[in-house]
This record gives structure tokens, sequence and C-alpha cells, in this order.
């Protein structure tokens, strides 16, 4: 199919970005990356009248570490958070999670900010932000505000972001000496959607996060307070209801979560 008529711009300046928004409402769409805008257009699931492209602004394609915390801009690609240094020592999950997500071409060309900014439930991103307590950078006209990642996702591709607003990028602290991570999905064919997908951290906390569970990243809340592996297995199923897809029952996807949950305990065991 082919994309219904819209107009085009791209701001020079964040405030440009801004003024489109403001001016245009509901009818404007954020372009980053567009490997999930662009299809949804072709196959006619949106209609924007303007889509305003961001890509290129200055600022928004950064990765810095500073105090403790590093910055990742919303312009940055998939492909370039996995090759960076400072995501692979100071937050693997990431490093992790990139090689999972689709193929090189769309990984060549998606952001986190697009990632997150869409809010899919199947995908990376989200659920390893909530697991690693990482804040949502969200800009407007106002300014920056910070939104804690727990509460960022609202709902099926509905996120905290106003009008006017975009996801300007996401801070994630670094992973100390004493904390361990573990992502983990599984997948009918490499590059497909997840099937099921974890993303687990244990710290001073533990955070067991279900990607392709729910509307939303799924906190095992229960599971994740468990010190014994088999106890966490059995709340597990009180934690969890995903739904079914075409190709799995609710059933299913949920015994495959505990096999993600029980190979999680044994890479956070064993990992230095």
């Amino acid at each position: 199919m082919k994309a219904p008529s819209f107009a085009y711009a791209k701001p020079r300046t964040l405030e440009e970005a801004f003024d489109l928004l403001e001016r245009h409402g509901e009818g404007a769409r954020v372009l980053a990356g567009g490997q999930s805008l662009i299809p949804s257009l072709n196959m006619r699931l949106s209609a924007p009248e303007l889509l305003v492209d961001i890509t290129g602004l200055a600022g928004l394609a950064e990765i810095r570490l500073d105090r403790g915390v590093l910055r990742i801009g919303a312009l940055a690609t998939h492909a370039r958070i996995g090759k960076s240094d400072e995501v692979r020592k100071h937050v693997p999950m990431l490093a992790e999670a990139v090689p999972q997500i689709a193929h090189a071409a769309i990984r060549n060309r998606g952001t986190l900010g697009g990632s997150l900014a869409l809010a899919d439930p199947a995908a990376e991103y989200p659920a390893c932000a909530v697991a690693l307590a990482a804040t949502v950078v969200v800009q407007g006209r106002a300014g920056e505000r910070l939104v804690p990642a727990a509460g960022f996702f609202k709902g099926l591709f509905e996120t905290d972001l106003g009008p006017g607003e975009i996801v300007a990028g996401a801070e994630f602290p670094a992973l100390k000496k004493d904390e361990r991570c573990a992502f983990l999905e599984l997948t009918r064919r490499h590059g497909d959607y997840a099937i099921i997908g974890l993303a687990a951290f244990r710290g001073e906390e533990q955070r067991f996060v279900f990607f392709g569970a729910g509307a939303t990243p799924v906190l095992a809340k229960q599971a994740s307070r468990c010190s014994d592996s088999r106890e966490s297995l059995e709340l597990l199923k009180k934690d969890l209801d995903p739904p079914a897809d075409l190709y799995n029952s609710s059933k299913t996807k949920l015994h495959l979560a505990g096999v993600l949950l029980e190979r999680a305990w044994n890479t956070l065991s064993t990992s230095r």
C-alpha cells in the first residue's frame, strides 16, 4: 500500500520543531528513525497531516557519561548504541539487547527515542529502561522534565508524553561493581518480535521485567522480591498473565517466561 498524503518539515532547531508541533497539534507526528512510523503510514494505520523530521538536530544523538549516569540521546541509533564502548561498559544490558532488535538495516536507522516514544509492548528498550530504573528525558517548549521509566509507559502505545513534547533521550545509572544484569528473549526466527523477553537486574533491589507479556513492560513484583529461584518461579504465575498471540497461547507464553526467568537466575548468580 501507499502512504496517505502528508506535508513534511525538517526543522533546524528544537524551537522550530516545537512551533510546528504546537501549530499542528494531533495532526503532526515526529519522525526520527522512521522504522515503525513509515510502515504504519504505508499500511494506512497512521494518517498525519505533517511529519516533523527531527533527524540532524544538534545534541540529540550524544552518548555521554556524567557523574555515574549514562545519557543517551533520542537520535542515537541501535547500531551506535550496540557499538558504543561506554554503553558496553556502563549499561551492558543495552549492548546485549541491540543484536536482538530486528535486522541490521533496521538497527542502522532505528533510534532509542523512537522506540521509547512508540512504547511497543514487544520492544526491547522499554523493558530495559524499567529494569535499570532509567529516566526518560522529555522535552517541550517549557524545557526538560525527567520521567522515571516505570511511570512513562501508560498503556498500549501510550506514554506520558504531553502535547508538543518529544523524547529527548534517556538516562541510565551506570552499573556498579556489585550489580548484575541479564537480557534474554525467545523468538520464532531471528529478527522477529519476541514471543516473550526478559530484562533482569540485581543490585540493592532485584527487578525482573518482561516484554511481550502485556500492554506495557511488566515488572514481576513478587518474583523479583524472592531470594530463591524456585520460589521466584512459583510466584511468577501470580505476576504474569501474558496475552495470547497468533502462534502462542497465554499458557505457552507463561511457560516460556518461566524458562527465561530460570536462565536469568543462573546468569545473575554466575556473572562477575
